[in-house]
């Protein structure tokens, strides 16, 4: 009898559909949820009705005006899709205990024993998708059911909108077929780039790959953990939930289109991935910044850092690195934080710079107390309304659902 451990839910183009439920007008319409009304900026998300014009996450706007003439822009309201989120939570938890929320609109529920069973299972899952549907009509889901978390998260991926995918330890291998390795989660441009060079093109080939071959590939153990992955093997990963990396990009407003300009955003930028480090009780192990240029070049840089999260360090490894940034018009500046470590899994070390850290947190510390923007680094007051606060992916705003303190 076939059995599945994991069931996954993922909401179908959650901000523009939270839009649509909220106002009547949008629905069945092209819509784009975008930070501000400019066309130098990019789309956050998307109806169905803008995908099918070619239209995704990262589109700039002038670009999404070009491929729909007709689509309409609305600014995010991340506290809004806060307040939906909890509720989406709440309504999976009537139907079955979630084991983790692993962003703002996706969520995991571990399985055992009569809901194992693919029937139970399947009819879990349209209660989920019921209950989901009594906090919004126009909120859809895509639903995967697999032996592991990793693999029901690729199997909600595999039919969109409103889909329900099953992914068995018998039909695994010839599902898995159909995908190319940057369909897996988890495997970015520059993982696709490593594979490629190692002469992986294909699922095939990934597959075709030993124990070995996929920890060097990997550079580490998460290529041990791909490896059992996509061979069903489900084992407590805790730490496999911890946030690796923390990402933060900002398009440049014209009047700092300049490297004077470029830095200083990317000062900003920095700041709040640190904040975000502290945040987590992480530590971040590499550095990667890139920018890109009005004439669609692009330049990038990535280094390997000593365990790290106060703004002094980070800003001086971010110094360091600016002073080979080539000569012309920067257009958007992205940094990353990433293979990042909680504090037990920290060394002590003669190379922290206890001052930056101690002076990080007592400016955290302020700025939660008194208000944001209340102290910070001298390098940022020429920006520090620059790239305000955006819609949180990964880290889920903790609003309440019907807020009357005020």
């Amino acid at each position: 009898m076939s059995t599945v451990q994991w069931l996954f839910v993922d909401i179908n183009s959650y901000f523009a559909s939270v839009e649509q439920e909220l106002n009547p007008k949008l629905r069945g319409k092209p819509i784009a949820v975008v930070p501000s009304l400019v066309d130098t900026t990019s789309c956050l998300a998307a109806s169905y009705e803008a995908k099918n014009f070619g239209i995704k996450t990262g589109t700039l706007v002038r670009d999404a005006k070009k491929l729909c003439p007709q689509i309409i822009f609305v600014v995010g309201n991340h506290k809004i899709y806060g307040q939906y989120h909890h509720q989406i939570v709440q309504a999976v938890e009537s139907c079955h205990p979630v084991h983790s929320v692993l962003s703002i609109d996706e969520m995991a529920c571990r399985l055992g024993g009569r809901d194992q069973t693919l029937d139970n299972a399947i009819s879990l899952a349209n209660e989920i998708r019921q209950a989901i549907y009594k906090v919004g009509r126009e909120l859809h889901c895509s639903i995967g059911l697999a032996p592991n978390k990793f693999l029901s998260k690729v199997a909600s991926d595999f039919q969109k909108p409103k889909g329900l995918t099953v992914f068995t330890r018998e039909n695994l291998k010839e599902k898995l077929l159909t995908l190319k390795p940057r369909d897996l989660p988890g495997i970015g441009p520059r993982m696709e780039e490593r594979l490629l060079k190692q002469g992986v093109l294909t699922m095939q080939d990934l597959y075709q790959q030993d124990l070995k071959k996929m920890h060097h590939i990997w550079g580490g153990i998460v290529g041990e953990k791909f490896y059992r992955w996509i061979r069903c093997e489900d084992f407590h990963d805790d730490k496999s939930d911890i946030q690796k990396s923390i990402s933060r990009s900002h398009v440049l407003p014209p009047h700092l289109r300049s490297q004077e300009g470029a830095f200083q955003v990317a000062q900003k930028l920095l700041s709040k991935a640190s904040l975000q480090l502290r945040k987590m009780d992480a530590w971040a192990q590499n550095f990667y910044i890139s920018v890109r240029y009005t004439n669609q070049k692009k330049w990038s840089n990535e280094v390997s850092i000593h365990e790290c999260q106060d703004d002094l360090t980070l800003n001086k490894i971010l110094k360091s690195v600016w002073a080979n940034l080539p000569s012309g018009q920067p257009f958007k500046v992205s940094l990353v934080l990433s293979n990042l470590i909680s504090t037990h899994q920290k060394t002590l070390s003669f190379f922290d710079n206890q001052k930056g850290i101690h002076l990080s947190h007592a400016m955290d510390h302020l700025n939660l107390k008194y208000g944001k923007n209340l102290v910070y680094l001298g390098g940022l007051h020429q920006v520090k309304e620059a790239a305000p606060q955006r819609i949180a992916f990964t880290n889920i705003p903790d609003f309440l659902i019907d807020d009357d303190s005020n």
